[in-house]
């Protein structure tokens, strides 16, 4: 049995990278999106390695594919291994190429979806059509599923599969995503590999606010826009205190002593800026928070409304969605009422556990010189819906990233893009992970 991916996977990701991101798959929220053309391209090179992919839709045109690759341990749990096909909206006139164009230049694959998450979505085809070859097979089931809707709602994807075909998933106690394992150069020499094992939970929410509508000239002391503002004013204002989950623990700890520092959790903030750039892998998951990001409000200059609207993006972290509801209860007080727009659960993994060292051990096998570390994402993934099946999420889409590569700038942003060399790293480290999973 041949011990690691084939030159051609090689060729291959890169080649399923460029075509997928050629597809547009635009979701622009409210349904306003067909998958299909993607989802079919995945299932013909599923189909063309022997791979037997079932296709499935709530709404037409958004379609999922499931396939699953039975191990040699029929008695082992499986491991669902899953990326979206789904991408945000991009403007052309703001890019370097267009963003559809997938276009391979000077060693980069160009396009919407080139790190989130097309690039993945190849590698895992790149990977099981190189084990096809080579006949391999893995030690536990492994399900496939390449989702609709992960940039919206996921109702009509991982949401709609959990809910409605949770057969495909039996035996699936963990899964695999985005997000995870890719270079994070610290600016003193040092390359970190971060491996999420948590996500913080969603909470979208629509303040409201009401008042008296009058003339605008006149004295009004139940101003809605101004009972919003204020509230909004607030919640903008606020200073969470710090929440550290085990997650979050671990990263600072390992952290501090890759920098060697003392990993004082007593005074977060402190240690945060003892850990300079590295900081930034953690930042944002050491408290809940909660962003004002749209307001609406009247429709004449010299009409007061009788109503205002504005909407917050909430993140709260695992055990923090009490804290989080009654601190919303306190920001917004007795004028404005607030309710969940989108609301998902937050996810926890073991950082102790034999897949996430695995994880940990296929990333040093081909990047040696860099660090793994457990961190917790701020946002979230399809990992949240697919919890409901009991499976526990982790993220790792392995990228070999050049000094001066901004990674989370890639994400719905302009000129997205990813290296070649990236998308081979990410080939090898995968093949060896899921040979060894």
């Amino acid at each position: 049995m041949a011990e690691q991916a084939d030159g051609q996977a090689l060729e291959e990701v890169v080649t399923f990278t460029s075509d997928l991101i050629r597809i547009d798959t635009t979701n622009r929220g409210g349904g306003d999106c067909q998958e299909r053309p993607a989802a079919e391209y995945a299932a013909a090179r599923l189909a063309e390695a022997g791979i037997e992919p079932t296709l499935l839709e709530r709404t037409k045109g958004r379609t999922n594919v499931v396939a699953r690759i039975e191990g040699t341990d029929p008695s082992a749990d499986a491991l669902l291994l899953h990326g979206h096909l789904d991408v945000v909206p991009a403007e052309a006139a703001d890019w370097s190429v267009h963003p559809f164009s997938g276009e391979i230049r000077d060693g980069v694959v160009w396009g919407r979806g080139a790190v989130d998450m097309k690039n993945m979505d190849a590698m895992i085809l790149a990977v099981f059509r190189s084990w096809a070859r080579q006949g391999v097979r893995p030690r536990r089931d492994i399900v496939v599923a390449f989702t609709a809707d992960e940039e919206a709602s996921a109702e009509d994807g991982s949401g709609f599969l959990a809910d409605a075909h949770a057969a495909l998933f039996e035996g699936c106690t963990e899964g695999v995503s985005e997000s995870g394992a890719f270079t994070f150069h610290d600016g003193a020499g040092r390359q970190i590999y971060p491996v999420s094992a948590g996500e913080r939970g969603t909470a979208w929410l629509k303040l409201t606010a009401r008042g008296r509508a009058g003339h605008g000239s006149k004295v009004n002391k139940d101003n809605a826009v101004t009972r919003l503002a204020a509230a909004i004013t607030r919640i903008g204002e606020h200073e969470w205190p710090p929440r550290l989950t085990p997650t979050v623990r671990a990263a600072l700890t390992e952290l501090a002593a890759l920098y060697g520092i003392e990993p004082d959790l007593t005074d977060v903030d402190r240690l945060l800026d003892k850990l300079g750039p590295a900081a930034r892998l953690v930042e944002s998951t050491v408290r809940n928070s909660a962003n004002p990001t749209m307001l609406d409000a009247g429709y004449k200059i010299n009409v007061i409304p009788g109503q205002a609207v504005a909407h917050v993006d909430g993140r709260y972290l695992p055990g923090g969605e009490e804290e989080f509801r009654d601190t919303l209860d306190l920001l917004t007080g007795p004028d404005v009422d607030w309710e969940f727009h989108h609301h998902e659960v937050a996810l926890q993994a073991p950082v102790d556990s034999a897949t996430f060292a695995r994880m940990r051990a296929a990333v040093e096998e081909f990047a040696p010189e860099g660090h793994v570390v457990p961190y917790c994402m701020s946002g979230g993934t399809d990992a949240k819906q697919f919890s409901r099946l009991g499976i526990t999420g982790y993220g790792f889409t392995p990228l070999k990233l050049p000094e001066g590569y901004d990674y989370n700038a890639m994400f719905h942003g302009v000129d997205e893009r990813v290296p070649v060399a990236a998308l081979h790293f990410g080939v090898r480290v995968l093949d060896r992970f899921l040979r060894t999973a």
